[in-house]
């Protein structure tokens, strides 16, 4: 079964946040990952919205889901973004 990673992200270092993206995207297509979404701001339907963007990505399994988040690259980039923004990252299986 797929899997969907959501990442709500505001940013709050533009300049440093750009170097997190290209460590991102090569830990993503590491693990087989595909962009959904990426970086696109809501267009709030229904209730309060924040002011971030998301990021969706979908990977073949959950497991494969956790191996990219706990793999060295993605840790990179992760430490790379430290700093830059608030993100919120969840896993979710797909259909």
């Amino acid at each position: 079964m797929t899997a969907i990673v959501v990442a709500r992200i505001r940013v709050t270092d533009a300049d440093k946040y750009e170097s997190y993206k290209p460590l991102s995207k090569q830990a993503i297509e590491e693990f087989g990952g595909r962009y959904l979404v990426r970086g696109a701001a809501p267009t709030t339907l229904e209730g309060q919205s924040d002011d971030v963007r998301y990021v969706v990505v979908e990977f073949a399994s959950v497991e494969a889901a956790t191996k990219f988040y706990d793999s060295p690259g993605y840790l990179r980039a992760r430490q790379a973004r430290e700093g830059a923004s608030e993100t919120v990252i969840d896993v979710v299986e797909g259909v």
